[in-house]
C-alpha cells in the first residue's frame, strides 16, 4: 500500500474499535520481558510508570498541541509546516522527528484521518502513547474502507461536501493532522490553544471543541 498519497472512501457500517483486542505476539513478548526484567532486578516498576507517565505527559500529546497552536496563529509558521514538518517543531522546542514527519490540515473541505494498516506506526514524538483503539485490528481496517463512518462513531459528523483524505503511515512516514482552530478563539493565547488541541483532534477522529463547549 503506498503512503505517498491518501486514500478517499465513504460507507457506513458498525464499527467495533471499542472491544479490546487480544495482546498481539509483540506486545505479549513486551510483556514477558518485562516481567524478566523487573524478576531479576534489572528494571524496576517505578521506572516503567516514570516512562510511561513521561510519554503521557511530558513527551505528547501536549507537545503536538502547541505545535498545532503555533500554526494556528502564526500562517508562516504553518505554510513551513505543511511542508517540512519534520524539522520545522524544533522551531517551537522539539527535537527533529526521527522518521519522516507530514502534516496535513483539515479545512471546511478536507478533513484528513490518520491510520497505520500493517501495524500501528504513530508519531510518538509528538503524541505520546498511542489509544488502544488506534493499533485495533477493527480501526486499522475500516478507517481506509469506511471513513465517514469511522468518523461518525467517533462523534464527528462531515458535510456530504467534505471530502475524506486517509493518510497510511508506514516505519518511515508519520503523520500530524493540524485540526480546523474553533470558531470564538480568535482572543486565545497560544497556551491556551494548545490547551484546546487534543490528541485524537490531531490524528483526525475528532474536532477541537470551542472553549464553551470543551469545558462542558
Amino acid at each position: 500500500m503506498s503512503h505517498d498519497h491518501p486514500h478517499e472512501h465513504g460507507h457506513d457500517h458498525d464499527h467495533g474499535h471499542h472491544r479490546p483486542d487480544p495482546l498481539t505476539p509483540a506486545e505479549a513478548r513486551a510483556k514477558a520481558i518485562e516481567s524478566l526484567l523487573v524478576e531479576k532486578g534489572l528494571l524496576s516498576t517505578d521506572a516503567i510508570d516514570a516512562q510511561v507517565a513521561a510519554y503521557e505527559a511530558d513527551i505528547g500529546p501536549m507537545k503536538g498541541a502547541k505545535v498545532v497552536a503555533r500554526a494556528w496563529l502564526d500562517p508562516d509558521f504553518k505554510a513551513r509546516l505543511l511542508a517540512d514538518a519534520t524539522h520545522v517543531i524544533e522551531e517551537v522546542g522539539l527535537a527533529p522527528s526521527t522518521n519522516q514527519l507530514v502534516a496535513v490540515e483539515n479545512t471546511p473541505a478536507v478533513h484528513n484521518l490518520v491510520v497505520c494498516t500493517l501495524c500501528s506506526c504513530y508519531p510518538w514524538a509528538v503524541l505520546g502513547l498511542p489509544p488502544t483503539w488506534y493499533k485495533s485490528f477493527a480501526y486499522r481496517s475500516r478507517a481506509v474502507i469506511e471513513p465517514r463512518a469511522v468518523l461518525q462513531e467517533f462523534g464527528t459528523a462531515l458535510d456530504e461536501s467534505t471530502e475524506v483524505r486517509v493518510w497510511d503511515s508506514s516505519a518511515e512516514v508519520r503523520y500530524l493532522v493540524v485540526p480546523e482552530r474553533p470558531a470564538g478563539t480568535e482572543g486565545l493565547t497560544e497556551d491556551e490553544l494548545a490547551a484546546l488541541v487534543t490528541r485524537d483532534s490531531m490524528i483526525g477522529v475528532a474536532k477541537v471543541k470551542a472553549p464553551a463547549l470543551a469545558a462542558r
